[in-house]
């Protein structure tokens, strides 16, 4: 009973779950340097499949990148006796450094809401956990806050129809990424949907750390904070008495 029932499950199961991601990325590690300026990340791909393409709607794509969490707290303003005051706050554990998802055609009628918020793909619905974690009144209200902030600021993104999809087998995609970026690792997903369901998923990871003297202030600002208070308290001295030094050669000239 139990071998027939799998048998008919098999049988109904849709043609397109056999459709897989084979992903590559033109540089899988960001290295940020002092005359670093941001940094556009190549995303292509194509579709495996066991059996030929399947018929009725179009297979669409979407590509989401997400930056490592970091610990925001977000506040509320308000204009008391004309002044404008903090009048209340939410201290949010984690929400992504940044976020960035692009498709391949409009996202509200690509992928099906459920789907959506199943699968986490939409900014919105990526921050919307952190509303539900937080057992504040209206913390769904600050989550929103964090979209509209970060949004503006260029941290998040929405790119849709900038996926370009040939033969519903090739895939190919840019995400660009600011020069202020956050260390740390970013999560690359890739979902593959067919009539609104999302009929595939891959994710990989790309790595994003300081390196060369960047990366040596930067450890020794958290390691050794004195030494580095004291390093950069001698540094701007030289550089004062040099600018002094040099004006006096100047003025002497003349």
């Amino acid at each position: 009973m139990l071998r027939r029932l799998l048998v008919l499950l098999c049988l109904a199961a849709p043609a397109h779950a056999q459709e897989e991601v084979v992903l590559g990325l033109s540089q899988n590690r960001v290295a940020i340097t002092a005359n670093f300026d941001g940094s556009e990340i190549l995303v292509f791909g194509a579709v495996k499949r066991e059996d030929s393409i399947p018929e009725g709607d179009p297979l669409q794509v979407i590509v989401a990148v997400s930056g490592p969490n970091e610990p925001i707290t977000v506040r509320r303003k308000e204009k008391k006796f004309g002044i404008w005051v903090n009048t209340d706050s939410v201290e949010i554990d984690g929400a992504p450094s940044f976020y960035a998802v692009a498709t391949s055609g409009p996202l509200g009628e690509i992928v099906s809401p459920a789907e959506n918020r199943l699968h986490q793909i939409s900014v919105e619905n990526a921050i919307s956990s952190i509303g539900a974690q937080t057992q504040k009144p209206g913390a769904a209200e600050f989550a929103d806050a964090v979209v509209r902030i970060r949004t503006n600021q260029g941290f998040y993104m929405l790119r849709e129809n900038t996926v370009d999809v040939s033969e519903q087998t090739l895939f190919r995609t840019s995400v660009a990424m600011p020069a202020n970026l956050t260390e740390g690792f970013y999560a690359t997903r890739v979902f593959l949907v067919r009539s609104g369901e999302v009929i595939s998923t891959y994710e990989t990871k790309i790595d994003v750390r300081k390196v060369g003297l960047e990366r040596w202030l930067y450890n020794l600002s958290r390691q050794q904070p004195l030494v580095y208070g004291l390093l950069s308290l001698a540094i701007a001295i030289i550089a004062g008495w040099g600018a002094s030094a040099f004006f006096r050669v100047i003025r002497q000239g003349r």
